[in-house]
């Protein structure tokens, strides 16, 4: 697998294990997301945009930063994620699969935090990760796009 693959591939692996370590603390221990360990308490949202419309009904409440760090957030946290697959992984070049594998770690993370009880299982943060991983893929798209042009006029 290491030999046949080019040095964007390999510093796009790099990056993208960094990327899951730092969003692997951010979820799981990063007590400044809300990660304390003596709250443990199940707690899910199975119902859509529950919390979305939540947070955006409250927000003089609770402050726009808690909004934009939910909402925003949530779909930032996924960004990198949409972009590193297509590099990393020659099957993540097609939309569906990256919105699918971005989805599927989306739930892992979910399901893990119910299980263990260092969050709750939301299904908008499903949604909105999802759709962070989606704009990734779009970014990664429009790159691509950009150098293939690129090089095109240097010719």
């Amino acid at each position: 697998m290491i030999r046949n693959t080019t040095r964007n591939q390999k510093l796009g692996w790099i990056l993208f294990v960094v990327y899951l370590a730092f969003l692997v603390y951010f979820m799981f221990f990063a007590e400044s997301f809300g990660r304390d360990p003596e709250l443990r308490e199940y707690a899910y949202n199975l119902e859509p945009f529950r919390e979305i419309r939540r947070f955006y009904t409250y927000r003089e409440l609770l402050g726009m930063q808690a909004f934009l760090l939910n909402v925003v957030g949530n779909v930032a946290a996924f960004v990198p994620c949409g972009f590193f697959l297509p590099i990393v992984s020659r099957r993540s070049r097609k939309w569906y699969n990256t919105f699918l594998l971005c989805f599927l770690l989306s739930f892992c993370i979910e399901t893990t935090q119910l299980v263990f009880r260092v969050g709750s299982f939301d299904v908008d943060d499903l949604l909105l990760n999802t759709l962070g991983g989606v704009l990734g893929y779009l970014v990664h798209c429009l790159v691509q796009w950009m150098r293939v042009r690129r090089r095109s006029r240097g010719r």
